[in-house]
């Protein structure tokens, strides 16, 4: 009767890229150990990626991100969130329930899971692919479909701007000027009887 009030999780551990690099068994078995302290049932873990963190944490720029789906009590919840917490090697968790989520895409993240990370590379390899031979195959009558290289180049200094075609005037200081003006209209109307 405990196994059917366990619901499905999903977690995301962010650990230190260097550690998880130095260690990576080491890594899962503190997240595994992390999660038999509540009775959690492992259903799939994975390394989602390493990216650049938005702030330093710990004194740490980098962090690697992996990805858990598990079995758990609701209550218990709490538990894997303040073992984190005091976890050295564990830096943060977002522990996320995936009642509202597809299964689809459930099945989708555990499958990738089996797969491996070269799988999922391999996955985007092939998107890119379909995308440059849909792009060759438009019949030569169409506009090709604006991407973001032509707009880097609108952005270059080889077209000015339109304004500046047209008078010569700099936008740029016309608010300001009349901000000026305004303040200086203000400052005159109270000393007027």
């Amino acid at each position: 009767m405990e196994t059917a009030t366990k619901r499905l999780y999903e977690g995301m551990f962010l650990v230190d890229s260097a550690q998880a690099a130095a260690d990576w068994d080491g890594t899962l078995g503190v997240i595994e150990n992390i999660l038999k302290r509540a009775d959690a049932e492992v259903v799939s873990m994975r390394k989602w990626g390493e990216r650049r963190l938005a702030y330093d944490i710990d004194h740490k720029g980098r962090g690697t991100y992996i990805l858990c789906y598990f079995r758990a009590d609701g209550p218990r919840i709490a538990g894997i969130e303040k073992d984190v917490q005091l976890s050295e090697k564990v830096m943060r968790v977002l522990v996320l329930g995936t009642e509202k989520r597809p299964p689809a895409v459930i099945r989708a993240d555990m499958t990738d899971v089996s797969e491996g990370q070269e799988a999922s590379e391999a996955k985007a390899g092939e998107k890119a692919a379909e995308a440059k031979e849909a792009a060759a195959e438009k019949p030569e009558g169409q506009p090709p479909a604006q991407e973001s290289a032509p707009a880097a180049e609108s952005d270059s200094p080889k077209e000015p701007p339109a304004p500046e075609e047209g008078g010569g005037t700099d936008e740029g200081n016309e608010p300001r000027a009349e901000a000026e003006a305004e303040a200086e209209a203000e400052t005159q109307e109270p000393q007027q009887p």
